[in-house]
């Protein structure tokens, strides 16, 4: 049964909303709007009906405060007022409320008005999770097409996103860079992570495919997979600004192999220098390469690879993201083999 909650100084008003909605709907009663907020952060409604000339705090200030919150700022809210002015209404509109309801009114304009905002949520809902799911899929065929140049890692976008999300989630437990990272930052971050090889669409096959490691002159032409794969990310997304993630993918992809101690690739970047999200795909992409079979050797075992990327610490990787690594270095182990095995590589 969906929630809705009603928010009137008047107590009378609140009743008289909560018995013509009984049976059809879960009503919640706030009777100020600092009452309504705190009613939010505990539970999110599915819609709220909100009066505009309130004591304290009143309507518009109410809706600015939701809106304000990530969590909160999707829920439809309909005003009720008495007022019937064109500007009271424009200014509604602007804060972002739905519709208007106005007082007094008739139960069926209430009930309809409800069910109607309701259906047209979770149609937005319906559609925004779709293109969400369109978006993921696209990114991750992509980032498969151009894997599947590369007959050494086949998995391996798949595998490396989930150890970038096992070791983002295990470095908050620990209270390390909760400045850095909100649930939508996570999001955008575990995007991004499959794209992180796109620039090798531009080395020639000769170099990506060679049986064997990489003389000096081929491994400084492999090296600026970095530098293509950054520019095109920056391209794409000039191309379309709305899709934040490929900020984050540009970064991944340019800063991939920089290392903790200045001697890594493009820039030699150093310490914090270096981007937090390319410091963790640092970790997440030599561990995979190091679980996975070459041409040139055999897959190391979990645990020669988790001693090699221990002893990487201060070197290659950040010492605070080799701590959170160790903590869930059986996980990381769990999710390669879970993915390793399928996956068709």
């Amino acid at each position: 049964m969906k929630q809705i909650l009603v928010v009137d100084d008047n107590l009378a008003i609140l009743k008289h909303i909560q018995i013509q909605l009984a049976g059809n709907y879960q009503v919640l009663l706030a009777k100020s709007g600092a009452q309504a907020l705190q009613i939010c952060s505990k539970q999110a409604p599915d819609l709220i009906l909100l009066d505009i000339e309130m004591p304290e705090m009143n309507g518009f200030e109410t809706i600015a405060r939701l809106k304000q919150n990530p969590r909160l700022f999707r829920i439809p809210v309909i005003f009720l007022t008495a007022n019937h002015d064109s500007d009271t209404e424009v200014k509604g509109l602007e804060s972002g409320a739905v519709d208007f309801i106005t007082k007094p009114f008739e139960k069926s304009i209430l009930i309809h008005r409800i069910k109607l905002h309701s259906q047209l949520s979770a149609y937005q809902q319906d559609l925004e999770k779709t293109v969400k799911e369109l978006e993921d899929s696209i990114v991750l065929s992509f980032s498969e097409l151009i894997e599947a140049r590369d007959e050494n890692t086949g998995g391996h976008v798949q595998r490396t996103s989930r150890y970038a999300e096992l070791l983002i989630r295990e470095l908050l437990r620990e209270g390390q860079f909760l400045d850095l990272f909100n649930e939508d930052e996570i999001a955008m971050s575990i995007k991004a992570v499959p794209l992180h090889d796109i620039g090798k669409i531009g080395i020639s096959d000769s170099i990506l495919l060679k049986p064997g490691r990489l003389d000096g002159e081929e491994f400084a032409v492999m090296r600026t997979h970095t530098t293509i794969g950054a520019r095109i990310l920056q391209q794409m997304f000039e191309r379309t600004p709305t899709q934040h993630y490929l900020r984050y993918a540009k970064i991944v992809a340019e800063g991939h192999h920089e290392k903790w101690d200045g001697s890594g690739y493009p820039r030699g970047l150093k310490g914090d220098d270096i981007p937090l999200i390319s410091r963790i795909m640092a970790v997440a992409d030599v561990y995979d390469a190091l679980v996975a079979d070459r041409v040139y050797r055999k897959a190391l075992t979990p645990e020669e690879a988790h001693d090699h990327i221990v002893a990487g610490r201060g070197v290659h990787f950040d010492p605070k993201i080799i701590d959170a690594f160790e903590k869930i270095c059986d996980e990381m182990a769990a999710a390669a083999m879970a993915k390793r095995t399928s996956s068709p590589d």
